[in-house]
């Protein structure tokens, strides 16, 4: 880190060192000039090359002079052609067959892909690793039983590994979605200008090389493929694929931040984000053991939308062949994506490995709150039995008031001997049923089951991928 400039935090803070090497200028330049021997290699099959020549471009493919490419680059305004220069100016034999027949994009936009999908992979191999965390985590809590909760008010029961599942789940749609865009991340492929190969196919005009053979030579190296049709540029449609993608990875991993974030507060207690012996929350309170890594999730999950709007306008206006203003926000939108989603499933992979479960809490809550959910069932068999369905729901609410009121003066909930003490109620339903009926225990469903399948899904998904 250069600490006399301004560095964006994905160079430094954020993101994982191999893909902040695989965007630095660095790569980028390296991966121009593999481009650059590659072409020269099919072209030598054409005999428009020699073997001297390819061989001197293949001995300075890695001599990358950063300098000296950015001061040509201030006095000519071409970063690709600066780099041409740097490279004709070291490869004496070869310079004269750099970049034959060649646009731009040729060389940057396959490079791109390369680089894109390069990422991808290291983004999938990381969502793996926190599915197989989710996964051991969901199997394990699959039957701890804990409160529910909708409109952030105490509902109903379910279990601990069920709401696990939910964002597990959301994580497996997230995987297949980013496995599909991979596969449609495809390059430009080497066309020219305007991607009708014309510059390629008077180059190659009367030798036994076409012009598909020598697309077909230099992206085999990379392990690339184009589409039918490409413009002077690949589809910028691909890169909005591509980014809202990643926003929707974004969304789900958010959610589960978010509701860490509210677990760990006092008001409900059940979980928290690992919190080191030695960690610092708060500069001026030192009780503080803030879900910080929660926070970031979210702060940065929060980039990924507005870079998915900016990849969406380049790909509606990249008019006619190709216009340029795409080409200064790709730079910072497309590795700041793929940056940014790095980090968070990093931060997302070490809350679900490190989760602190308070059973205690957990089990204070149930008892708190978990009676409430077995009116539903107590109203329901009272009329079965008779009972007059509205005049029962009016007598459960005033009882169902009246505990709330009193879980505010901090007693024990008294629901249960309310509904069983009260003549309404016990002339259809008997008292000991009530209170069974008011056991949260007896209201999880088949949440445990259903836990253990999906666990098993995602063990069986990436563990046949790795296989």
């Amino acid at each position: 880190m250069d600490d006399t400039s301004y560095a964006s935090p994905f160079s430094w803070r954020y993101g994982s060192a191999e893909l902040r090497d695989l965007f630095s200028e660095r790569r980028r330049r390296t991966l121009w000039r593999a481009v650059w021997v590659a072409l020269a290699e099919a072209q030598q099959r054409a005999g428009l090359v020699t073997e001297a020549e390819v061989a001197d471009l293949r001995a300075h493919a890695t001599d990358i002079d950063l300098p000296a490419a950015l001061a040509i680059e201030h006095e000519i305004g071409h970063d690709l052609m600066a780099e041409i220069r740097v490279y004709a100016k070291q490869s004496t034999i070869g310079a004269g067959k750099i970049h034959l027949g060649a646009t731009s994009m040729d060389i940057e936009d396959n490079v791109e892909t390369f680089r894109l999908r390069s990422a991808l992979d290291r983004i999938i191999a990381g969502l793996d690793t926190l599915l197989a965390a989710f996964a051991k985590r969901i199997e394990k809590h699959a039957d701890l039983i804990c409160m529910g909760y909708t409109h952030l008010q105490p509902a109903e029961p379910t279990t601990l590994g069920y709401r696990l599942a939910i964002y597990a789940q959301d994580l497996l749609i997230d995987r297949a979605m980013l496995l599909t865009v991979k596969e449609q991340l495809t390059a430009k492929g080497v066309r020219g200008a305007v991607g009708t190969s014309a510059s390629y196919t008077r180059l190659l005009s009367g030798t036994t090389l076409t012009p598909q053979d020598q697309e077909d030579a230099v992206l085999g190296g990379f392990d690339l493929h184009a589409r039918d049709i490409a413009t002077q540029t690949y589809p910028r449609k691909l890169d909005y694929l591509l980014v809202s993608t990643l926003a929707g990875l974004g969304a789900s991993l958010s959610k589960f931040a978010f509701d860490v974030r509210i677990l760990a507060s006092p008001g409900f207690g059940d979980i928290a984000e690992p919190f080191g012996s030695r960690q610092v929350g708060s500069s001026a309170m030192p009780f503080k053991r803030n879900p910080v890594m929660a926070e970031r999730i979210d702060s940065l999950a929060r980039l990924l939308p507005g870079f998915a709007d900016v990849t969406w306008q380049n790909a509606a206006t990249n008019l006619l062949e190709r216009t340029l203003d795409d080409s200064a926000n790709r730079r910072t939108v497309l590795p700041e994506a793929l940056l940014c989603s790095d980090e968070i499933v990093t931060l997302a992979t070490r809350i679900v490995d490190g989760l602190r479960i308070d059973e205690r809490r957990i089990a204070e809550n149930l008892r708190t709150y978990g009676p409430f959910s077995g009116t539903e069932a107590i109203l329901m068999e009272a009329a079965k039995r008779g009972g007059d369905r509205q005049e029962l729901h009016e007598v459960i609410r005033e009882s169902a008031m009246r505990a709330y009121d009193a879980l505010a003066q901090g007693e024990t909930n008294p629901l249960a001997t309310l509904l069983a003490d009260d003549e309404r109620i016990s002339r259809y339903v008997d008292p000991a049923e009530v209170r069974e009926a008011l056991d949260p225990t007896g209201h999880v469903g088949d949440a445990p089951q259903r836990a253990r399948r999906l666990a098993a899904r995602i063990t069986e998904t990436i563990g046949s991928v790795h296989a």
